[in-house]
């Protein structure tokens, strides 16, 4: 059974049609790459399937359970119990530093000192352990990006959606996250990677190409 499933999706703002008649299958321990031109509706595809929006048409349903007619509470506890953000912009607290914007989920949903060792650890892996007292106003934008990771991944997500991750980034950075990620896939987690970068594409277990408002497949290693 996939972890995620959306089935003839579509999505309207007003009149105009961004999404027509989408259906994917999301598996566990898969990494799927999302390509497209920009403005072709990536980015909204990857709220819809995050539940950060609701279709116009269709059904989404998650370990093979509809998500039609939940009420924002429940699709909230679905994002929380499941789904691990990355997005183009870090999103963190300037208030908070490093080491507590990595520890905000569990601040929100948790406790316990294990995982804030797993925060130390993730920020390790992603080179980032001398930089856990920093505020983000002292971090370049690569940093910012990867303690957004490292924050999406603490509660150990079973779907991880990251929306160009790698974009704007030095190549050290960028493939510090995409290396990540893929040891997520490794793990068992579900990876959902919107890119235009054709060679983090290419790398991925499955390349879709989003064009005239719907999914084609492109063999891997074959985005050009």
């Amino acid at each position: 059974m996939a972890l995620l499933e959306a089935e003839n999706i579509s999505k309207k703002y007003g009149q105009e049609t961004i999404l027509g008649n989408i259906n994917l299958h999301i598996e566990a321990a898969e990494m799927t790459a999302i390509t497209g031109k920009s403005g072709c509706g990536k980015t909204t595809l990857l709220s819809l399937l995050g539940f950060l929006q609701k279709p116009s048409a269709g059904e989404i349903r998650i370990h093979g359970n509809t998500t039609t007619g939940l009420t924002p509470a429940e699709y909230c506890r679905l994002r929380r119990e499941n789904m691990g953000f990355v997005f183009q912009r870090a999103r963190l607290d300037g208030a908070l530093n490093v080491l507590e914007n990595v520890l905000l989920p569990m601040w929100l949903f948790h406790g316990g000192n294990e995982l804030e060792k797993r925060a130390k650890a993730l920020l390790k892996e992603l080179g980032l352990e001398h930089r856990i007292r920093y505020a983000p106003a002292q971090l370049s934008v690569g940093q910012l990006r990867r303690v957004a990771l490292a924050r999406a991944l603490l509660l150990q997500p079973a779907i991880l959606l990251a929306d160009e991750p790698t974009n704007d980034l030095d190549e050290e950075s960028a493939e510090i996250v995409f290396h990540t990620l893929q040891r997520a896939c490794d793990h068992g987690a579900a990876v959902v990677l919107v890119t235009h970068d054709k060679s983090y594409a290419n790398r991925a277990d499955r390349v879709l190409e989003l064009q005239q408002k719907m999914l084609s497949p492109i063999a891997v290693g074959g985005f050009v």
